[in-house]
């Protein structure tokens, strides 16, 4: 866990009840601290109050308790603020502007004017590959596109820390390429992003750390790598994969247990002292072995069973 004198976005008891019509509790008391530099991702399914967090994180809703810092400041102050770029989820821009109109508009609204703000509408095309687009009408723009110029205005003054609502939502396969490319970048340049998403392959491939949200609560927090390698092992068991060929109707009492993977199967062992049996009860069986290999558990894997565990130990109780 970061020092909390040193995260870029630190929340403390901060929750979030919604009272109109019903009483619903959106987002839990919670206590979360990003460090600087850090690509952060934020997952949950729809619901889970990703972004009930983050637009209370920026004053948009009022926090019921708690409150939350920006490098160290108390995020009510609009100081605080000017060193967050944000990309809303389903952003929409006037469709009679450019895409370099859209820029400028922001661009003065952060702050910025003359020679600076035309360099860095210019620079900000250029990096999102906007810049052959940049004199069209938003209403010529795809989703990618729209995203893309949503990027580009959260990046506008170079601000310490960006915050990106589903950056990635609804954009096809090429979009999704440029903006995580952008997304690398930003990071390797020092740039602390917080990035609420539910696609985990994009997540999976840009962010350090993650936290999996369930019922407004954190579930799980930590490096991607570590979760992963959680996951892959089962009350204390490796997960292991074997790549053979056609296994036989009667299997050796060694192989209770596997599940059957095309190629092969997977398995638990308590050791690797196990392997060497396995290996001879198949060979015994007559089954062809191309392989046995450690099984590493996907980050969509981890989640699922994340979810799973909250669900079966009913995390979060009634929303209501």
């Amino acid at each position: 866990m970061t020092g909390l004198m040193d995260a870029a976005l630190e929340t403390r008891g901060l929750s979030k009840v919604y009272r109109r019509l019903r009483r619903i509790r959106a987002l839990e008391p919670l206590d979360l601290a990003v460090a600087p530099g850090t690509v952060f991702g934020l997952l949950g399914a729809n619901g889970a109050g990703k972004s009930t967090l983050v637009k209370t994180v920026l004053g948009i809703c009022r926090a019921t308790t708690g409150h939350a810092l920006i490098f160290g400041k108390d995020s009510r102050d609009p100081a605080a603020r000017r060193e967050v770029g944000y990309l809303p989820e389903g952003t929409h821009f006037a469709r009679y502007l450019s895409g370099r109109d859209v820029l400028w508009y922001f661009g003065r609204l952060a702050g910025l004017t003359g020679t600076r703000l035309r360099e860095q509408v210019d620079a900000k095309l250029r990096l999102v590959g906007m810049a052959d687009w940049a004199d069209k009408k938003v209403s010529q723009y795809s989703k990618g596109m729209r995203q893309r110029i949503g990027l580009a205005q959260a990046m506008l003054g170079d601000p310490r820390l960006i915050i990106l609502d589903e950056p990635t939502d609804g954009v096809d396969p090429e979009g999704r390429h440029h903006i995580r490319d952008v997304i690398i970048g930003l990071g390797k340049q020092g740039v602390t992003l917080f990035l609420n998403s539910h696609m985990l392959s994009e997540v999976e491939s840009v962010c350090h750390e993650i936290a999996i949200m369930y019922q407004g609560r954190v579930l799980k927090r930590g490096r991607v790598q570590d979760i992963r390698n959680e996951m892959s092992m089962r009350d204390g068991k490796y997960q292991l994969v074997f790549r053979t060929g056609p296994l036989p109707s009667q299997l050796p009492p060694l192989l209770a247990g596997l599940q059957r993977e095309d190629h092969g199967f997977r398995i638990a062992v308590a050791d690797r002292e196990e392997i060497p049996r396995l290996i001879d009860a198949l060979r015994d069986s007559g089954v062809a072995i191309y392989g046995v290999e450690q099984y590493h558990a996907s980050l969509e894997e981890a989640f699922l069973r994340v979810m799973d565990d909250g669900n079966h130990h009913g995390v979060g109780g009634t929303r209501q």
